[in-house]
């Protein structure tokens, strides 16, 4: 018996070696540039950071993104996938290992003997024995897996194990890019709202000054409605920036996994932009994306479930053993003269299953070139993202410049009308609108700055990381 078990379990390790497919090539490398359009030139290497967000040198946001990456409970979920896929991929796998089990049982039996003339015995009396057995024994189940049916289905398990890694590490990039993005938007939503409550301030002094003047008759009451008007909208204008930053800052405390009770605090100022992004970046860089990995794998995954769909319309190998002991006696059953044992084989050739295997065959093909069609587009969307991000910081800048230099003038045309009023060299029409504009000019400027810093924060998403290597998917193939 022992020999039946050594032969089975050689025979299982020979054959049962299974590892994920390999790296599939980019359905669009044909299509796909040497160098980006829209700024960088090709290189010969480059590599990616995974803690880009240290780029934009602000120990806020450094201290922001690690408690989100620590606490978020999406990216806990995540995690959790990845550890269920890994459980799946090693529950696909069990097939390719002899399948042992241990059996343990007793039995006891009473039997009667009636209407057999025993000699001796008590007439009208029921003769009855009592019979004890007991069996230990060890059984052994496996399938030879000749075609690589089994082993393909381990290793589209295996594919979707390291399809969950990258769908992890693509919502760590995800949680990080939020993270980021609220951070900077509760950022100018305070800057708004220290701007509103300024102007409101602004309109409140020359309010004053107004009324005053009307009270003494230097002014109409034209005068001091209008700008009584504009004290109201600004109070309007507080109110709803008090509202903004205290939703993205309940937003930002929930991806910290945090009660969102807008109590964080929050930094005085935008951080300053990161540096140019580097010439020589290479076009294939996007490859170290965590969706394309994903759905990479996806297509792998895919591919090994069309070799097994095919495969399973051939016969099918089954070898099953079992050995023991069978004994009256608990004491007997190390004995060998009570030694039990059987070995079979099987061979099952599938003939008629009304079209269900040839089916199956067009499913696992039909999945195929679906996710082969998603793999191109997602790796198209993927370059049109680094592209429109690179772009996105040309055209953000030309705009940061020129309301820099607008909310400069509006602030001094503001200071200006202010003085020609007081002295009765301009009407309230003028100053009235002096002020909105320069509050307006500044508000816009505080946007485009920010948007400026979403801008780069999409071309680090877009790109998989920042400028230095991404690691996190388990290459490691024997499981």
């Amino acid at each position: 018996m022992r020999r039946i078990h050594a032969i089975l379990t050689a025979s299982a390790l020979a054959l049962s070696c299974a590892s994920a497919p390999k790296m599939q090539p980019s359905p669009v490398k044909n299509q796909a540039p040497d160098a980006w359009t829209a700024g960088s030139t090709t290189s010969d290497s480059q590599s990616i950071k995974l803690n880009w967000w240290s780029d934009f040198q602000d120990n806020g946001l450094d201290s922001l993104v690690t408690n989100a990456l620590k606490y978020n409970y999406n990216l806990k979920a995540a995690a959790k996938r990845v550890q269920a896929a890994r459980a799946q991929a090693t529950i696909v796998g069990a097939p390719l290992f002899p399948q042992l089990s241990l059996g343990l049982n007793g039995a006891k039996r009473r039997q009667n003997f009636i209407g057999f003339p025993i000699p001796g015995s008590t007439p009208g009396s029921v003769l009855s024995t009592t019979t004890s057995s007991y069996g230990v024994s060890t059984n052994v189940n496996w399938e030879i897996d000749l075609w690589g049916r089994l082993r393909n289905n381990k290793a589209a398990a295996l594919a979707d194990w390291q399809g969950t890694q990258a769908d992890h590490l693509g919502a760590r990039l995800s949680l990080s890019g939020q993270t980021a993005k609220a951070w900077f938007a509760a950022i100018e939503a305070r800057r708004q709202l220290d701007l509103a409550q300024a102007t409101r301030a602004n309109f409140r002094s020359v309010n004053d000054q107004i009324q005053t003047r009307y009270e003494r008759g230097l002014r109409p009451p034209l005068d001091l409605r209008l700008s009584l008007s504009n004290v109201a909208t600004a109070e309007a204008v507080v109110a709803q920036r008090q509202q903004q930053y205290d939703s993205t800052v309940r937003q930002l405390e929930i991806l910290l996994g945090r009660y969102p009770a807008a109590e964080l605090a929050v930094a005085q100022d935008l951080p300053p932009m990161p540096a140019p992004v580097p010439a020589g970046l290479p076009a294939d860089i996007i490859a170290r994306r965590p969706d394309l990995m994903l759905v990479e794998r996806q297509l792998a995954a895919a591919n090994a479930r069309v070799k097994v769909a095919k495969r399973a319309r051939y016969p099918s190998i089954s070898l099953t053993g079992s050995g023991g002991t069978s004994s009256a006696n608990l004491s007997n059953l190390l004995k060998g003269d009570f030694v039990v044992w059987s070995f079979a084989g099987s061979l099952l050739q599938p003939l008629f299953q009304g079209g269900r295997l040839r089916a199956g065959v067009k499913l696992a093909e039909a999945n195929q070139e679906q996710v082969l069609a998603n793999f191109a587009e997602q790796a198209l969307r993927a370059y049109g993202e680094v592209e429109s991000a690179l772009i996105a910081e040309t055209y953000l800048l030309d705009r940061e410049n020129a309301l820099r230099e607008a909310s400069e003038q509006a602030v001094a045309a503001r200071a200006l009308a202010e003085n020609r009023y007081t002295r009765g060299l301009s009407d309230v029409v003028t100053l009235l609108d002096s002020q909105r504009r320069a509050f307006d000019a500044e508000g816009q400027y505080l946007t485009v700055r920010r948007q400026r810093l979403d801008a780069r924060v999409d071309l680090y998403l877009s790109l998989g990381g920042g400028f230095k290597g991404i690691e996190g998917i388990d290459k490691s193939s024997n499981h």
